[in-house]
């Protein structure tokens, strides 16, 4: 992996660097913030409320730039079925809204609504709550001086990628069906296994879609592909980098078998033909996906990096 691969953006400038110069890694005053939502999250059950948050007036700004900058973003880089369910997703642009502001919406379109979660949640939980119609998602807001890139998910990442997932019954329906899987599996293996194909699908996939030309949209050099996952479409800068991308055919034993960033960009997409060929892919995978399945297959995940 190159070394502009293994960076991070660490300025508003996006100067690259290692992520633990990130502002949201070092900034004490936004760590202890951060801290304080993070402890609510603490021995909370999946399905009960999530705890209304006094957001301040900089997180608002925050949230604020970063919905322009998305919007327009939205509007060159992303499929058409984001866009339909945008229309309907619980995205104020005016503020912050809290978990229950969420579900209200989003829970008469698909059934789906937040639960609280602190930060990284264990595949068994957060995979397996989503057959039951819950999502795992934070309260804290990125750090305010870069906006449009964070290097783990904050709450601006839930709402903008999985909030506007989650008022399509497409895309809520892949969650689901990602959710009846893990609440099957036993073994971790078997669940690391779902999660890398989570991870390059729900997260971060990309689809053709009929009328874009190579180059127009995603930039030159991405075949005319759209984003429609969840952490490119709360990401200015990726979206705006996916004509840089190395984009793949949809493959899920090359999923498993690719190396993949938390905090960074990512080098390598996979891409669907579009929303049938996604969803005909993950079922044709996942219905039948047991705790033996990857041995079967000779599936071996290689290592993440967390950083």
């Amino acid at each position: 992996m190159s070394q502009l691969w293994s960076r991070t953006p660490v300025t508003p400038g996006g100067r690259l660097g290692p992520a633990a110069q990130h502002p949201g890694r070092c900034d004490s005053r936004y760590l202890q913030r951060r801290k304080t939502l993070v402890e609510l999250a603490r021995g909370h059950r999946v399905g009960d409320p999530s705890p209304t948050v006094d957001y301040t007036e900089d997180e608002h700004a925050t949230w604020r730039t970063v919905h322009g900058a998305l919007g327009r973003a939205h509007r060159a880089h992303a499929c058409r079925e984001v866009l339909d369910a945008a229309e309907a997703a619980p995205v104020p642009a005016d503020h912050v809204p809290q978990h229950a502001e969420v579900g209200a919406r989003l829970k008469p379109l698909t059934g789906f609504e937040f639960t609280l979660a602190g930060g990284f949640v264990e595949n068994r939980r957060f995979l397996g709550s989503m057959e039951r119609g819950y999502f795992h998602a934070v309260q804290f807001v990125r750090h305010p001086s870069v906006p449009l890139y964070t290097p783990e998910p904050d709450v601006i990442h839930d709402v903008f990628g999985h909030g506007i997932h989650l008022a399509s019954p497409g895309f809520a329906e892949l969650y689901r069906m990602f959710g009846r899987t893990a609440t099957r599996l036993t073994t971790p293996e078997a669940l690391d296994v779902i999660s890398r194909v989570y991870w390059f699908t729900l997260e971060f996939g990309v689809m053709g879609e009929k009328g874009a030309e190579a180059g127009a949209g995603a930039g030159s050099g991405s075949g005319g592909v759209k984003a429609y996952g969840a952490a490119l479409l709360s990401s200015y800068g990726e979206l705006e980098r996916l004509g840089s991308c190395e984009v793949r055919e949809l493959d899920v034993r090359a999923m498993v078998a690719t190396p993949y960033r938390v905090s960074g960009y990512q080098p390598v997409l996979f891409g669907a033909r579009g929303m049938n060929h996604l969803a005909d892919t993950l079922a044709g995978f996942l219905e039948d996906f047991d705790d033996d399945t990857a041995d079967r297959l000779g599936l071996r995940p290689v290592p993440g990096d967390r950083s």
